[in-house]
Parts: structure tokens; sequence; C-alpha cells
């Protein structure tokens, strides 16, 4: 998967492409609970909704299509390695690459 994220205001969007296709994002933060939830519009096709929480350098939660499926996920920027190995705690750039969403079905 490839992801651009974009955080400002209380705002956050994106785009990207993954196995499925192109797809949107387009939802908010809010950094004093470090909560997030946007939802990812694949072009042409469905929407899937997250909701999740900023944790050292990436973000975690769960995601689902409304009644046809559910599951976790972690995102990690580009550049941030293994989260046990970071050392020090940086403010995120406004714009976020980063490298992939680990999906959990259940």
């Amino acid at each position: 998967m490839d992801l651009r994220l974009r955080f400002a205001n209380g705002s956050m969007s994106g785009d990207g492409t993954d196995d499925i296709g192109v797809f949107l994002i387009k939802g908010g933060y809010d950094s004093a609970t470090l909560e997030c939830h946007w939802t990812k519009t694949y072009v042409g096709a469905h929407d899937v909704f997250y909701k999740g929480f900023r944790e050292g350098k990436g973000i975690w939660g769960t995601w689902e299509i409304g009644i046809f499926g559910h599951g976790g996920f972690r995102i990690w920027p580009r550049d941030a390695g293994d989260a046990e190995e970071q050392k020090e705690v940086r403010e995120e750039p406004e714009v976020v690459d980063a490298i992939g969403v680990e999906e959990i079905v259940k």
C-alpha cells in the first residue's frame, strides 16, 4: 500500500493505492485525545470507515465496511522502522508518507 496523509487544524485528508484500487481519505483528529477517524473512499466503489489512536509514530485501530466486514489495522510512516526502536518523540510533519496498513480480518 502507498498512502499519503495530511493533518491540519483537526482535519485529515489523503490519497493512495492498494491491492483494491485508488482511494481518497477524508476525516478528522483530536490532538488532545490522540483519536482520529476517517473514511477511505475507493474511487467508483465502496467506503471503509476507520477509527484509531495515534501512538508513537503510527496509528492503530479498527475498520469496518458496514455489515460486510471489520477488523484491526496499523499504519506507520515510511521512515519510522520498528516503533519499539524509537528513542525520541518528534512532531509529525504535516504530510505523512506511510508504508502500509496491516489489516486483520475477523
